[in-house]
């Protein structure tokens, strides 16, 4: 028989539907492959990826003032959920690339693999080494506007989804340099969050800002009002004292040291420059923040293992070589140096290699020696100039490989019972599922509420663990003394990864846990959030890995149960609240278009309820600045619904006037007739503001661009679509609308309304009527039932998931609420006193 295929079955196979040739080869034009495989280029379409792009953007700035070009970055978050980044580098260059015959701004927004950072002409150094940063933010995003001040002109160009909407157009004149990216994520790729937070974002600012000395940054959020300003002109030394805040430090004066040395790889290119700070506290925790060309590399890399290899080594010799280490004494390891560190190392490489795009990761080789050499003399010498600081930074590390071995010896008991006396404790009600991705555990408070979770539980796959009374405070006590507490070794051992750091077998694993979900489950009272705290608080110290791999939640157990009539629901919030009291609203409701005598349905009185009270929200974006809602909403276009993105507010004397102006070109036409300055950065509310001098009372005139105007035109398209009349929206004379409630009853009520606006507050206010609300404070106010139903069931509870994305905060917190340091807890407690929403007393 021949092993080559018969003539005809080889023509089927070509023929076939399957078959593979040339025409099965494809080709991704421009950022068709970030839109393809986004988690490749910002590691994820989720919380994480969304912010990456804000921090893309805001890297390609901090290059620019790395180049000592910059000195300044504006970060703004936009009510409609868009964000602008802004600077005053040179600007990216708007000239016609001479091989590729584009402007080179259309070039680096647009193709993969192009700027400036490849060859070391423009930047020496640099956090963005891929090429591929901003125009992989613009891939990802609904739109996308970008704005270059450079050569006396301001320079825009527009996209959406990666690709050109506006070629590059001048749209006005300038005296300043700089460059403002502004882009909204598109839900296409961001399917579960889109929303920006804004302690994400602070967190990375003040980072950079530390980072970076002498870089202003500033944070404004127009969602909710706040705003910082970041700018520290001693760099990371002032990064360690932020850190050890509201700690007892072991010196005053933090170690800072900074110090180059040429790349032995590659000697032709520049030194690679490492700075370090370090300071002791008399905690039982370390924190070691790693940076690679000011991105922080949350897996460490080849600086931090060069760090610590040198830190354990200096401190060791010193204590041998000054007779501080006894026989008698443990040796001293890399995790007992580390207790109560608080450090920072940043180091600039000329041609950083990651692993990843996220940056997560510095695998430079030889920055690992470069940073041993450098921190091993400076150490040394720091060390050997100071012998009182030496003393006490020896003495430190001796008591935490005494503490250390009291505590391995307290972790093999727990081991030790936990194998011989059955496995679990015995108060762990245990699940039949054994798949640890498919389980939850129940940390719950008392024995009362543990027992109707234990009743009212999915046996399957949930397990409960009532813990009594309150647990030790573990930012107090040593890890020995801690470890004595019986709840917190039933939790332990229930858990089942080990607690702490080190290489021994009760070191942490999370590779171990028994559930994937561990949920704590306390009542909504002080007590209840107090014991909260506490095991927070022992498991961020010893089982830190649990939040990192997105295993530890908070039961949210609802807030009100409301009642109207026969309808009875649980509420978990004041905006859900909001949102019941609208559909309330619109129950036994009819709205008639009275121009036609037109009846909505029922599904399209939701609909426009919804819409409208969108258009709402974003309209604080134009009464912010003093003008009307229904005025700018009367300027759309009536084909496509646009509105105008720019208003320009103009004060005389005691008068005020609005214009309202469509696009750039108006803006920038209304710019030169009234003689104003062209420039908008560093102006407040992103606007420019100019005063015409006459003998007449001054004209002060801002403009203000409105970046919901694209968001506000698609939900006018939306409730035009259902046959809203949009033609007007300030009241009429006439009524342009008649709602009934309860229509053909006793109880029957007709209300007249004037503009579209007013359907709203109707019908919110129509929400409320015979509306009960019941407060739930303790878990123990429910049955089992109840319980599983609001709390506990799968398809219908609330979980919120605990992550640390600021660790400093995080850290900052645990020590602030659960230190030895009163007087900062006071002043906490009196500053945000009148924030508390709901107190039990």
């Amino acid at each position: 028989m021949s092993d080559t295929p018969e003539p005809q079955n080889s023509a089927k196979l070509q023929a076939g539907a399957d078959a593979y040739d040339a025409s099965k080869i494809q080709k991704l034009e421009g950022l068709e492959g970030v839109r393809k495989r986004p988690d490749m280029y910002i590691g994820d379409t989720n919380e994480r990826g969304l912010h990456h792009c804000v921090f893309e953007v805001v890297d390609n700035s901090i290059d620019e003032a790395l180049a000592g070009f910059a000195s300044a970055v504006n970060v703004t978050i936009h009510l409609d959920g868009s964000c602008s980044v802004e600077d005053n580098g040179r600007g990216i260059p708007v000239d016609i690339h001479p091989v590729y015959h584009i402007p080179a701004l259309e070039l680096v927004l647009t193709n993969l693999h192009a700027g400036g950072k490849f060859g070391k002409g423009a930047y020496q150094v640099s956090g963005g080494l891929h090429g591929v940063g901003a125009k992989c933010v613009n891939a990802v995003s609904e739109w996308f506007e970008a704005e270059v001040r450079r050569n006396g002109k301001v320079h825009q160009m527009r996209f959406a989804q990666g690709k050109t909407t506006q070629k590059i157009a001048v749209i006005g004149d300038t005296k300043k340099t700089g460059t403002k990216i502004t882009f909204k994520p598109d839900p296409e790729i961001f399917k579960t969050t889109r929303e920006f937070q804004y302690d994400i974002l602070a967190k990375r600012l003040r980072e950079l800002a530390f980072l970076n000395p002498g870089i202003r940054i500033e944070l404004r959020d127009e969602r909710s009002q706040k705003n910082d300003s970041f700018y520290f002109k001693d760099g990371i030394t002032e990064f360690v004292r932020f850190l050890n805040q509201n700690k007892n430090v072991l010196h005053d004066k933090p170690i800072t040291f900074s110090d180059s040395a040429p790349n032995e790889t590659n000697p032709a290119l520049p030194n690679i420059v490492v700075d370090v700070s370090l300071q002791y506290n008399d905690s039982y925790n370390d924190q070691v923040f790693a940076y690679a060309n000011s991105i922080y590399n949350i897996e460490g890399g080849t600086h931090l293992s060069g760090f610590r290899t040198a830190l354990t080594r200096v401190i060791n010799s010193y204590a041998k070589a000054n007779n501080l280490l006894k026989e008698k004494d443990p040796p001293i390891t890399g995790e007992d140096v580390r207790e109560g560190l608080v450090a920072v190392i940043s180091v600039k490489v000329p041609e950083p290699r990651f692993e990843g795009q996220t940056k997560t990761k510095l695998s430079n080789g030889e920055v690992d020696g470069i940073v041993q050499k450098i921190v091993g003399e400076k150490l040394r010498f720091a060390l050997e100039t100071t012998p009182g600081l030496a003393k006490r930074i020896i003495d430190k590390t001796l008591m935490a490989a005494r503490a250390r071995e009291a505590a391995r010896k307290a972790r093999e008991t727990i081991r030790k019972g936990a194998l011989s006396g059955g496995g679990l404790p015995g108060k762990l009600a245990d699940c039949s599922e054994r798949d640890p991705a498919l389980t939850e555990l129940y940390i719950v408070e008392g024995d009362s509420a543990g027992g109707s979770a234990k009743q009212g539980r999915d046996r399957r796959f949930q397990a409960i663990l009532p813990l009594r009374g309150k647990l030790i405070n573990s930012e107090k006590a040593q890890l020995d003394k801690v470890l004595n507490n019986e709840e917190i070794r039933t939790l332990i051992t229930a858990i089942g990864t080990g607690i702490g750091t080190g290489e021994d077998d009760h070191a942490f694993n999370e590779n171990k846990a028994r559930y994937h979900k561990i949920i704590i489950m306390t009542d909504a009272d002080v007590d209840g959030s107090h014991i909260r705290t506490l095991l927070l608080t022992f498991l961020y110290r010893q089982m830190r890995g649990l939040f990192d791999r997105g295993f530890v939640y908070i039961a949210q157990p609802p807030l009100y149960k409301i009642k109207r009539k026969k309808r009875e629901q649980y509420i978990d919030n004041d905006e859900q609240l909001n949102r019941i009291l609208l559909e309330l609203g619109s129950e036994d409701l009819v709205l008639t278009r009275l121009r036609d005598q037109h009846v909505f349905a029922p599904g399209q009185i939701d609909q426009i309820v919804e819409n409208l009270a969108a258009l709402e929200k974003l309209g604080a974006g134009v009464t912010r600045y003093g003008a009307s809602l229904p005025e700018y909403l009367n300027r759309h276009e009536p084909e496509t619904q646009e509105l105008p993105r720019y208003i320009a507010r103009i004060r005389e004397g005691n008068k005020e006037s609005f214009e309202f102006l469509r696009d750039e070109h108006a803006r920038a036409a209304f710019v030169q007739e009234h003689g104003l300055d062209a420039d908008l950065f560093e102006q407040p509310d992103n606007a420019v503001a100019g005063e015409k001098k006459s003998s007449a009372p001054a004209k002060r005139i801002t403009i203000h661009e409105i970046f919901e105007s694209t968001e506000m035109a698609k939900l006018l398209k939306a409730v035009a679509r259902i046959g809203l009349d949009i033609t007007r929206f300030n009241a009429t004379e006439e009524p342009r609308y008649l709602l009934t409630e309860n229509p053909g009853q006793k109880s029957e009520a007709k209300s007249e309304l004037f503009s579209p606006l007013d359907i709203v507050a109707h019908i919110r206010a129509n929400g409320r009527k015979g509306l009960s609300i019941q407060r739930y404070k303790g878990l123990g106010e429910m049955n089992p039932k109840q319980l599983f139903e609001t709390t506990m069931d799968p398809e219908k509870r609330r979980l919120l998931k605990v992550s640390v994305n600021d660790a400093a905060k995080a850290d900052q917190l645990f020590t602030l609420l659960m230190g030895d340091e009163v007087p900062p807890r006071r002043q906490f407690i009196e500053d945000n006193a009148l924030n508390v929403q709901y107190l039990d007393v």
